[in-house]
């Protein structure tokens, strides 16, 4: 008996040579539109000061020089607080705030998302709501508990917002939500505990969403200048000196432009590393109740 054959029909995109040349177009303008501001940082940080302060400004620089980094040198070993520990503080904040941001965001996101309690969904709508307001708008009543909390002047004014930002936990919450709960129960009937769970199933499966939640929380505590929580000027981070550089008016505007690349550095690494972790994170961490 001869079997009838089978037709297998492919659906292909009817798109001309010309709407693909206009779509690359549009995104090569998007992508421009986004990427001339970090290009206008990296030549501000090699243009002479003359170029600096031309009007109209100039965007490229003409004569690149390297000075604006000798000259920042030179006057970072001026100051009474060695630049040593102004680098050993932010690295000492970042890490502790992006670390401690990671675990209790994850932690808290597993029950959030997996288990049933009472107050479950009031959790979820307060997640949804604090992410509406600025940190600018939370910053006095920050400054209110951490003074009650005896914090105020300490690294761990700028280290406990960032351990509880609600950004990560609420992208931890929805990526975890994702993972098929079989497995989950699987693990509870070979004896599997909950950290055990944590540790062993959520944490692996979830490894875009909490690499997505390490460069937000490094971003945003590496720039953390901390003045207001912060005046010893020994427990100050490296962002601290862009704030004495631009309060030192256009005489030091070639030296500000320095440091910022420099502070711009770290960040931009670790997200070109890391940026195809964001993408799947942000494509699949939508609105869910």
């Amino acid at each position: 008996m001869k079997l009838p054959k089978i037709h297998i029909f492919k659906e292909s995109v009817n798109r001309s040579t010309a709407g693909n040349v206009a779509i690359f177009i549009i995104l090569l303008l998007f992508a421009a539109f986004f990427l001339l501001p970090v290009i206008y940082v990296v030549m501000s940080a090699f243009k002479p000061l003359d170029e600096i302060l031309i009007f109209p400004p100039r965007f490229f620089v003409k004569h690149p020089t390297t000075t604006n980094f000798t000259s920042l040198g030179i006057y970072v070993n001026d100051f009474w607080v060695p630049l040593s520990r102004y680098i050993f503080n932010s690295v000492f904040m970042t890490v502790l705030g992006v670390g401690g941001g990671l675990v209790f965001g994850s932690m808290a996101a597993y029950p959030l998302s997996k288990h049933r309690f009472p107050g479950k969904a009031v959790f979820n709508q307060i997640i949804v709501l604090s992410l509406l307001f600025s940190a600018a708008v939370t910053e006095v009543p920050r400054y209110i508990v951490m003074s009650v909390l005896g914090l105020i002047d300490t690294q761990w004014s700028i280290i406990l917002p960032a351990c509880g930002a609600t950004l990560g936990l609420y992208l931890m919450r929805n990526f975890i939500g994702q993972i098929n709960n079989s497995m989950i129960e699987a693990a509870r009937i070979d004896g599997c505990g909950e950290f055990g769970i944590y540790n062993k199933i959520i944490m692996p499966n979830v490894k875009p969403a909490w690499l997505t939640v390490l460069v937000l929380t490094f971003n945003t505590t590496w720039n953390n200048q901390g003045t207001t929580f912060i005046y010893t000027e020994n427990l100050k981070g490296l962002a601290n000196i862009i704030t004495q550089l631009n309060s030192g008016g256009t005489a030091r505007m070639g030296l500000a432009a320095a440091a910022t690349l420099i502070m711009m550095l770290p960040p931009m690494i670790f997200f070109l590393f890391s940026q195809n972790m964001i993408v799947e994170t942000m494509s699949t961490s939508g609105l869910k109740e």
